[in-house]
C-alpha cells in the first residue's frame, strides 16, 4: 500500500482526495518538488526546500508548513517507502477558493499533497549500468517563467509527447535564437574535449536540483573544466557528449540525437566520471 499525506493526514494513496474546487486542480496554481532517495536517505533536502520556498514565494503562497515539518512528513513517506530508490512527490496548491475565478482570494488555505514512489537504482558511473537516451530537438514553446517549478506542465508534457511519438524519450529545446534552454523534463550538459557547458540559469530554464549538486561537486572536486555559456544546436551537434540531468535520472548519457548517434553512439567518459562523482558523493551537500 503507497501512503499519502494531505493536509495534515497520512492515509492510503487511493482514499486521498482534494476539492474540485481547488485551484491547483482548475489553474494548476501550485508549486511542486521531487525529492530523490537512495540508500534510505533524502538527497539535497536543503536545496528543494530552498527551491520550494523561492517558487511559492514567487506566486505568493505562504509556505503551509516549516522545514522541521517537512523533515518529518517526508521521512515518514519515505519510510513507508516500497524500496530505498524511491522519489517523494510533494505539491503546495493555493487551495480552494468558492468560486472559479482568475483572480485569486485575498486568503486561502494551501493544499499539501505528498506521496513516494519507487525509482530506478542509480548508474555507479560504470558503461553498463547506463541507460543511454535518444532524443529529438524542437523550438521551446513553453511560457516565460520556466525557472518557476509550477504544477502546470502542459508546455512540458505536449514537448515531452513529441519525443514519445518520434519513438525516443526527450527533446532537447531550443529557443529562437537557436540556443538551448532545457529538456522537456530535465537539465542538459555537454561536453567539448575536455569543456563540460551547461545552459546559464535564467527565465527559460528551471534550476535543478541535480544540475547544481553536479556542479557544486565538480568545483570542489576541482579535476574539472565546468561552464555555464550558451549552448547553440550547432554545439549540441558537433558535442562529444550529451548528459541530462533530473531528480530521477541523475545523469543520463544521451546516445542519439535527431537519429544521429552522439559519438560512438555509446556513453562516454566524461559521463563515466561525472555519474561516479555523483554517486560516491551524493549525500556530501544538501
Amino acid at each position: 500500500m503507497t501512503t499519502a499525506f494531505v493536509n495534515g493526514d497520512f492515509l492510503p494513496l487511493e482514499s486521498a482526495a482534494i476539492s474540485p474546487m481547488d485551484r491547483g486542480f482548475l489553474f494548476g496554481d501550485g508549486i511542486y518538488e521531487v525529492i530523490p532517495c537512495r540508500e534510505g536517505r533524502m538527497m539535497a533536502f536543503t536545496r528543494h526546500m530552498s527551491r520550494l520556498q523561492d517558487g511559492l514565494d514567487a506566486i505568493n503562497i505562504d509556505n503551509p508548513m516549516t522545514t522541521d515539518d517537512w523533515h518529518t512528513c517526508l521521512e515518514k513517506l519515505r519510510r513507508s517507502a516500497a524500496a530505498d530508490d524511491c522519489a517523494i512527490y510533494l505539491q503546495v496548491t493555493r487551495g480552494p477558493a468558492s468560486t472559479r475565478n482568475h483572480k485569486y482570494p485575498a486568503t486561502s488555505e494551501p493544499t499539501v499533497f505528498a506521496y513516494s514512489y519507487s525509482i530506478p537504482a542509480a548508474s555507479d558511473g560504470a558503461p553498463s549500468t547506463a541507460t543511454g537516451l535518444r532524443v529529438i530537438t524542437g523550438r521551446d514553446r513553453r511560457w516565460q517563467r520556466c525557472n518557476i517549478k509550477s504544477v502546470s506542465l502542459l508546455g512540458n508534457v505536449l514537448h515531452l509527447m513529441e519525443g514519445v511519438e518520434a519513438g525516443v524519450e526527450e527533446i532537447l529545446l531550443f529557443n529562437d535564437r537557436d540556443e538551448l534552454t532545457e529538456a522537456a523534463a530535465c537539465n542538459v550538459f555537454i561536453t567539448d574535449g575536455d569543456r563540460v557547458i551547461t545552459p546559464p540559469l535564467d527565465h527559460q530554464k528551471l534550476p535543478g536540483i541535480t544540475r547544481s549538486v553536479l556542479i557544486d561537486l565538480m568545483r570542489r572536486d576541482g579535476g574539472w573544466n565546468i561552464e555555464e555559456a550558451i549552448i547553440t544546436r550547432q554545439q549540441v551537434r558537433r558535442a562529444d557528449e550529451v548528459w541530462l540531468t533530473s531528480a530521477t535520472k541523475d545523469i543520463a548519457p544521451v546516445i542519439e540525437v535527431d537519429n544521429r548517434s552522439v559519438g560512438d553512439g555509446t556513453p562516454g567518459p566524461l559521463w563515466s566520471k561525472a555519474q561516479t562523482l555523483l554517486y560516491r558523493h551524493r549525500f556530501d551537500l544538501d
